[in-house]
């Protein structure tokens, strides 16, 4: 990769006018980097002692969601028991585990074929999210056949006909922004493009005359869709058409009707029945978002998972009637999730989350009206009951915004001053949520407090909250990251000792980081960055194409925001930086270049200012294998001890 200076006239953030130098790069994946820079930032071991108890968390086993073939017999679900996610099957409750998939690169289930014949299988290289999508036999496994995938295009599964013999798919190889619909024939292997458009296509679902639903994504949270005849090629606008909402739509029992997920008329999401012209009210006006819904097949009933105040909530209601009924008991949790329904709408997977042990799958019985447990979870030589409740708490803003957030608070920290974990989430439009969570157990039983904010921006807490962050906005309220340590200063001290502050988190909790280590470096004492932009600018400039318009609409338009991308781009701010602070990047990451963390690194290491760089060649966005997990939470771990402690 050749790194470049140049100069870039921004004003600095509560400052005056000044010019900088900056250091820019081009492109995403391992392939732009010069071997010297992946050599030299390579990671480095860790102690065994370390290793072999982040090993032994690794060895707590849940398995995904998982899907059941057509029958309910057999359930296949992904699995990262080898260190690296896989697909694998059970041929009934509690059976012994059979591996469908292997080898050094994840896999992922897409869907299985409707006359239960195929797997259709996901999988890229090294995590560079350039999948391709493959078939394999639903009964002997065996070798992956590859239906299409490209070097630097993007693949997504998108639906099948009702006999499994034809899948479609998405693709962008006609151009890096133009997405392609394909018509595959699993029998011939032969494709038909059967749309083509713009940015970000897919099929929502059939009509019974043959016509699709299509979706069409024009920001991070708006939505557009259309009816599209396959006769004609021609598309008619249903709803969303030149707004900025967020919709999810999806078509009714009765022709002509539609069921739409929206926040439009409220701050939180409700069900509503649209008939094209007008919007009718089917769930109730409640303080939480509709996170999503499931439909059975035959419209015999529609489950809506709820938001409440990040915790996971389900409900059932008729698919025909709209009127509440009974489902499923559950025990309480901090999540109840449920997964796909067979086709005829028999059979539901569920799964709960609890804050002591895995998470464990059971598929419902809608006939019998039994739960049974497929999946069985472990956790060997490690009791996970004495784990730490999340506690939902909240600090105050600079303008008096209560901003929520999860502690889990070691029991001596009540009567000494103990150091705190600030870890920011991702998106920015995602959202912290408690759960079973090994990783920060291995912090709070080394006597830190583990603090999960959600600052405005995160979804979850209605329209208002998700938007209030969304371009220059994002200026008035970034200071939310600021206040969290403020707050956790004077919450935390004890016989007047104030703890010292760290802070974390992936994505655009990696910027959060970046940020508040160089503008708000007073209040932070180190930090840890995982794959986070360092600069806004060349952040959306080496993004991968298909993926910039959808960000822009978030952060700003490099043609006319650039003087508010600068201002909030943490590498503008080096010389505020006092504090020790560690990155850790994937090389292949196409959606934050590695180009983000090593011009950062490289800032650093001209200004002598105490920091590291590990650069996982073969990771992407987020270190997912787990021999390069442990070495990523082991470095982490090692880092906020000695700077923390």
């Amino acid at each position: 990769m050749k790194i470049i200076n140049t100069c870039i006239l921004f004003c600095l953030l509560l400052t005056s006018c000044t010019t900088k130098k900056v250091q820019s790069y081009t492109g995403h994946g391992v392939e732009t980097l010069d071997q010297e820079i992946v050599t030299k930032y390579a990671p480095k071991p860790i102690p065994k002692e370390l290793s072999t108890e982040i090993e032994a968390e690794n060895e707590i086993r849940s398995t995904g969601m998982g899907q059941l073939a057509p029958d309910g017999r057999t359930m296949f679900f992904t699995w990262g028991v080898t260190g690296v996610r896989q697909v694998w099957k059970i041929n009934g409750p509690k059976k012994f585990p059979i591996q469908m998939t292997g080898g050094e690169n994840a896999s992922s289930l897409s869907d299985i074929t409707n006359d239960g014949k195929y797997l259709l299988i996901s999988r890229d290289e090294g995590g560079d999210e350039y999948p391709s999508l493959y078939l394999q036999d639903a009964k002997r496994g065996g070798e992956l056949f590859k239906i299409f995938g490209q070097k630097k295009v993007k693949v997504s599964y998108l639906d099948q006909s009702d006999d499994g013999k034809f899948i479609y798919y998405r693709a962008n190889d006609i151009t890096p922004t133009t997405w392609g619909i394909y018509k595959y024939n699993i029998a011939t292997k032969k494709r038909e493009l059967i749309f083509k458009g713009e940015g970000y296509w897919w099929i929502v679902e059939f009509f019974k005359n043959g016509n699709i639903l299509l979706g069409h994504a024009t920001g991070n949270i708006a939505r557009e869709f259309y009816i599209y005849d396959l006769k004609t090629k021609e598309k008619r606008a249903l709803l969303g058409v030149g707004e900025r909402e967020s919709y999810n739509v999806r078509i009714a029992h009765k022709e002509g009707e539609f069921l739409v997920l929206t926040n439009k008329f409220d701050n939180f999401k409700r069900l509503y029945l649209y008939d094209g012209k007008k919007f009718k009210p089917i769930t109730k006006k409640l303080e939480m978002n509709i996170k999503n819904i499931s439909i059975a097949k035959d419209f015999s009933r529609i489950l809506l998972r709820y938001n409440d105040n990040g915790y996971y909530r389900v409900k059932v209601i008729d698919g025909k009637t709209y009127k509440e009924m009974s489902g499923p008991k559950f025990k309480k949790a901090e999540h109840t999730f449920f997964g796909s329904t067979t086709s005829d709408a028999r059979y539901t997977i569920f799964s709960q989350v609890f804050h002591n042990k895995p998470r464990i799958n059971y598929v419902y019985d809608w006939k019998r009206r039994t739960m049974r447990q497929w999946t069985i979870a472990s956790s060997p030589e490690i009791d996970t009951s004495n784990y730490l409740r999340w506690k939902l708490e909240s600090y105050p803003a600079e303008d008096g915004t209560s901003i929520p957030m999860f502690v889990k608070k070691p029991r001596q920290c009540e009567v000494r001053t103990c150091p705190v974990i600030i870890s920011f989430h991702g998106g920015p439009e995602s959202q912290s949520l408690p759960g079973f969570s090994p990783y920060s157990e291995l912090f709070t039983k080394r006597g830190f407090i583990y603090v999960m904010p959600n600052v405005r921006g995160s979804r979850g807490y209605g329209k208002k909250w998700l938007n209030s962050d969304n371009g220059a906005k994002r200026l008035d309220v970034i200071t939310d990251i600021r206040d969290a340590a403020i707050y956790a200063k004077k919450k935390w001290a004890v016989n007047g000792v104030i703890p010292k502050i760290g802070v974390t988190g992936g994505s655009y909790g990696g910027y959060s980081t970046l940020y508040a280590m160089t503008v708000f470096a007073e209040h932070f004492d180190a930090g840890v960055a995982r794959v986070g932009m360092s600069s806004l600018v060349t952040f959306l400039e080496n993004t991968a194409k298909h993926r910039r318009y959808l960000r822009e609409s978030e952060y700003g338009y490099l043609d006319k925001d650039r003087e508010v991308l600068e201002k909030l781009s943490p590498i503008n701010y080096l010389d505020r930086i006092n504090s020790p602070l560690l990155i850790i990047q994937g090389a292949n990451d196409p959606r934050v270049p590695a180009g983000e963390s090593i011009q950062f690194q490289q800032a650093l290491e001209k200004k002598g200012i105490e920091s590291s760089l590990i650069l996982f060649p073969d990771e992407g966005h987020g270190v997912r294998k787990r021999a390069n997990r442990t070495l990523s939470t082991g470095h982490t771990l090692n880092f906020f001890i000695k700077w923390l402690q």
